[in-house]
């Protein structure tokens, strides 16, 4: 629809998570879904087949945080057997806490990319924000995964206007020497993470800020084709940054995205309330034909554009945890 080819698919494996970001997780946390109400492994593989099959290339594993599944690295080893039928690239969104031991078979099993979620290299703030400890060890992990030869690293910092929008000049300076990619987020609201415009920075105002400090030598970089994040460089460093424009900027046009949460529910759009169970229709005996074909018709009803900014925080969403990063 709209010229749009959906070959992404993102794939939340639980909801469970190790932390508890302020802008991930409402103060009081979630009703978890009962396990028996989440798709086993065995589905989460069926259901990635049917999308390759239908020309999905990438997926990549969210949650709730990935690493906390004990069979994380036989997932993305059966992950890695769907390549003959097309699958290209296997990525994973974590908070790289509990990543640091794994990163070794991680890449065995087949992994490609990561994205590492760090808002604050400040360990006092890092506890603010998580509501737990464990600032050190991430960077320990990014660090680490940058020498494994993952194709790319990528470290996401969700920026909150007063907490550590303050913080992006050093997180630019980490692409100093690593071939890494920062990418500052616009905060986004979701059930019960108690979104304020106020708090919203835009990439533009944070670009405006980085002029004076490195004038010339910000260079902008061509989009990549269904692009998410504008990138730039710092002239002579070996990585970059770039940023993600939800809120102020949408790329709904180009959008090749599709999500299967935890408990099998489709949602074509992260900001869409509109979900179909795939898992229903599984455990109800369902052929990859039949599956394929309520895929399709909920693509179809994507609609061209997520609602604007002033709307989007007073429209019904899960919690970000229970959608999947």
């Amino acid at each position: 629809m709209f010229g749009r080819f959906h070959n992404y698919l993102r794939i939340s494996v639980t909801e469970k998570c190790n932390l508890r970001c302020q802008y991930c997780m409402p103060e009081e946390g979630i009703d978890l879904t009962a396990n028996e109400k989440l798709l086993t492994t065995d589905e989460i593989i069926r259901v990635a087949r049917i999308f390759v099959q239908q020309g999905v290339d990438k997926i990549r594993l969210t949650g709730g945080e990935p690493t906390v599944r004990r069979d994380i690295i036989d997932l993305v080893r059966g992950l890695d057997e769907l390549r003959p039928l097309g699958l290209r690239k296997i990525a994973m969104t974590t908070n790289g806490i509990a990543l640091r031991r794994k990163l070794p078979l991680l890449r065995e099993a087949g992994l490609d990319g990561l994205n590492i979620s760090l808002d604050t290299r400040d360990p006092l703030k890092f506890e603010v924000f998580t509501r737990r400890r464990g600032c050190e060890q991430v960077l320990r992990t990014i660090d680490e995964a940058g020498k494994l030869g993952f194709d790319f690293v990528k470290v996401n910092v969700v920026v909150m206007r007063g907490q550590n929008d303050d913080e992006v000049p050093a997180f630019i300076e980490m692409t100093h020497d690593d071939s890494i990619d920062v990418r500052f987020i616009e905060y986004m609201p979701f059930d019960g993470n108690r979104w304020g415009r106020q708090k919203l920075v835009g990439y533009q105002e944070l670009l405006d800020k980085l002029r004076p400090l490195y004038g010339d030598n910000i260079e902008q970089l061509p989009l990549e084709d269904n692009h998410t994040s504008k990138g730039y460089r710092i002239k002579g460093y070996r990585g970059q940054f770039g940023f993600i424009t939800s809120m102020t900027k949408s790329f709904c046009s180009s959008c090749n995205r599709v999500r299967v949460l935890a408990d099998g529910n489709l949602k074509v759009c992260l900001f869409g309330n509109t979900e179909v169970s795939l898992r229903d229709l599984l455990r109800a005996g369902a052929s990859d034909s039949d599956v394929v074909e309520t895929i399709s018709q909920a693509i179809k009803r994507k609609k061209q554009a997520h609602a604007g900014l002033d709307s989007l925080s007073h429209l019904p969403n899960r919690p970000m945890i229970k959608i999947g990063g």
